[in-house]
């Protein structure tokens, strides 16, 4: 089934249905509609995960430092091309936001080709 999706919603639910997903069977669902099978996933902190198997485990990892925390998007996302960006803070929910950073993507057919992580001062 092919799903196509618009930027803003790529970026959305990468942040709560990918790497916000605690669930390992949902956080793969979420991962196949949303990513190719090629994806690339860039951290600036731990390197460059390549596939739907290396950008599950690596978000898993992350997730699984923070289970409690929650990404909450800062502002709208903006789109240009076949990129967008989105903003966000994360943190537990209804304490200060632990840290920042901006999601860029790249999309092709409605789903995610590329994901670039960068980390922000907070806010």
């Amino acid at each position: 089934m092919n799903m196509s999706h618009t930027i803003p919603t790529l970026l959305l639910r990468n942040l709560s249905d990918v790497f916000g997903e605690i669930d390992p069977v949902r956080r793969r669902a979420a991962l196949k509609e949303l990513f190719h099978e090629d994806a690339v996933f860039y951290d600036p902190k731990q390197g460059v995960y390549r596939g739907h198997a290396a950008i599950d485990q690596i978000a898993g990892a992350i997730k699984a430092t923070h289970p409690d925390f929650q990404y909450q998007p800062i502002a709208e996302p903006e789109t240009t091309g076949d990129g967008g960006r989105v903003k966000w803070v994360s943190g537990t929910p209804g304490k200060a936001p632990e840290y920042a950073g901006t999601d860029f993507i790249i999309a092709r057919d409605g789903k995610i080709a590329a994901v670039y992580l960068f980390f922000d001062p907070l806010p």
